[in-house]
């Protein structure tokens, strides 16, 4: 049996791993546009020069899985059609390629690896003074504008956003507008029109709905909204957004041979996370494995804990949550909340890299 992985994030790489292990007699292929598995819960680190996003993705799968470096153009009936012209057949197939992002002209986009290498080679080149404008509000933006600004306080870092971290709870918004204060990052509520640029360069003005021209030398876009195109562009049935329609085992509608996982999956009530993505990734390989092996299957069912985010490195803060996603009042800041964010981003990678992963069950 051939199973193809395409995408090698933490949906991707923690299925890959579970089914190398458990079956012993089936070919697996990972495909992916690099030979590095990306953090992208550190790609804010990667942007200011504070740490890196990328291992090698030798060091993350397991011995017998076979990658082959490339982009999959489109999927058929029991095939896959690569970049490179060639095509690769699967019995069953794992499509966890994640989110993307889709910047106004003129922005550079800050939620892809390309994206931030290109973010941090613009950053290097700025002198003392300059104004960089962050636009988004959420997680991203947050942690990109921190990172940023801690790692170059000669700057003049700026948030727009329609509203500022609206997925934590009141007191936690106010403990992260006065972090943001203190770290003298200007924050304008406001929603992006256009981008005025000259020429070729990321900089320029900002156009906001209200009228007012903000001036930046370096615009990044940090909404991460969008999904790739290869589930629509392939023929299988996707929701208003473009995510791939899944059963209650995340397989596709279309075809049940193909499971969908991760961001690029449409999963009620799932957000963009890496703690949505690596319990999808967990449960669709050993689906698989059940049934390969005769086995019943259950259904996907997963809860959240909470939400976390960096403030630079020696701050952060930790939301707890309602399994169902919903901010409870409790939250912890400061350092600790700095300690805690990244012992989550490495129980992240160690889940993938190990195929050890625990998660709770999702809302009665």
């Amino acid at each position: 049996m051939r199973v193809v992985v395409v995408g090698a994030g933490y949906a991707g790489t923690i299925a890959a791993n579970r089914l190398a292990k458990k079956l012993d007699d089936a070919q697996i292929i990972v495909v992916n546009p690099r030979a590095e598995f990306v953090e992208r819960v550190r790609l804010h680190q990667q942007i200011a020069g504070s740490g890196s996003a990328t291992t090698p993705l030798a060091d993350m799968l397991c011995e017998g899985i076979d990658v082959h470096v490339g982009s999959v153009d489109k999927i058929g009936d029991g095939e896959v059609s690569l970049d490179d012209g060639t095509s690769l057949g699967f019995d069953h197939l794992i499509v966890a390629v994640g989110s993307t992002v889709t910047p106004l002209p003129g922005a550079v986009a800050v939620g892809t690896f390309e994206g931030a290498q290109l973010a941090r080679a613009r950053l290097l080149d700025l002198p003392a003074d300059a104004v960089v404008t962050v636009i988004g509000g959420g997680p991203t933006g947050i942690e990109t504008a921190t990172e940023i600004a801690e790692a170059r306080p000669d700057l003049q870092i700026r948030i727009v956003a329609a509203t500022l971290a609206a997925t934590l709870s009141p007191g936690a918004q106010r403990r992260v507008r006065a972090d943001l204060e203190q770290m003298n990052i200007q924050v304008v509520e406001d929603v992006v029109r256009e981008i005025r640029t000259a020429g070729t360069s990321f900089g320029g003005a900002v156009v906001l709905q209200s009228g007012v021209e903000v001036p930046s030398d370096l615009v990044l876009w940090a909404i991460v909204a969008s999904v790739p195109e290869l589930a629509a562009r392939s023929g299988l049935q996707v929701d208003t957004h473009g995510r791939a329609v899944v059963d209650e085992h995340l397989r596709s509608v279309t075809d049940p041979r193909i499971f969908v996982v991760g961001d690029c999956a449409a999963v009620p009530g799932a957000r963009f996370a890496c703690a949505t993505a690596t319990p999808q990734g967990a449960h669709a390989a050993k689906t698989l494995i059940r049934m390969t092996k005769g086995r019943s299957i259950k259904g996907f069912s997963m809860g959240y804990a909470g939400q976390a985010l960096s403030l630079g490195r020696r701050k952060g803060l930790l939301q707890a949550c309602r399994r169902d996603d919903t901010p409870r009042r409790i939250f912890i800041s400061g350092r600790i909340g700095a300690m805690s964010k990244e012992s989550i981003n490495r129980y992240a990678k160690y889940g993938s890299r190990t195929a050890n992963y625990a998660w709770l069950p999702g809302p009665r």
